[in-house]
């Protein structure tokens, strides 16, 4: 029998398979959260990536609509954790080590979480625990890091929006877009 299948050689098809397991294994951003899709979402499933300086980071989340309600402060309480989208809780990875608007936080996958404040003030919250529905069983023992923004106004954006700005060699920002508000936060690679 020939040494090759399909005109490729089976030893580097199976060389390649292993590889390509082990890569997501090992890749942090393989790991994160699976979202499920054996039917239609009213909020869909979104996943958004840049990379800075080396680091790859990604966030998944579930992206609602405003549908004519009123968000922040009714359906998004002020003072109270949120998961930050629908659905699962949003999960955010780094595959190296960053700063958070100049606090250090390690490489991983991490629930990332809000507390939006009436003033304007948001709280983003990287818990440990990323794999979970909603914010119902948020522990704040598992927290890693805690930092404050400023929410600002922007143009109405119906459906929920992640995305990286002002991306430079080592810094850029990822920024949560809804309804009329812009929130965002800086990422430096470490």
């Amino acid at each position: 029998m020939s040494a090759h299948l399909f005109g490729y050689n089976a030893l580097t098809t199976t060389a390649a398979a292993c590889l390509f397991l082990a890569s997501i294994l090992l890749n942090p951003a393989a790991s994160a959260q699976v979202r499920p899709s054996e039917s239609i979402r009213s909020s869909p499933n979104a996943i958004v990536g840049q990379t800075i300086g080396t680091t790859d980071i990604s966030i998944t989340y579930g992206r609602p609509s405003v549908r004519g309600r009123v968000i922040f402060g009714e359906l998004v309480p002020f003072d109270a954790v949120w998961r930050t989208g629908a659905n699962e809780a949003t999960t955010i990875t780094f595959t190296g080590d960053v700063t958070i608007e100049g606090e250090p936080l390690a490489a991983g996958t991490y629930g990332l979480f809000t507390i939006p404040r009436d003033n304007g003030e948001w709280t983003l919250i990287f818990n440990n625990t990323a794999e979970q529905w909603g914010a119902y069983r948020y522990d704040p023992g598992e927290d890693i890091l805690r930092v404050n923004v400023s929410a600002t106004e922007a143009p109405h954006t119906e459906q929920m929006l992640f995305l990286f700005e002002d991306v430079k060699d080592s810094s850029g920002k990822a920024v949560l877009y809804w309804k009329d508000v812009r929130v965002a936060f800086r990422i430096d690679e470490q």
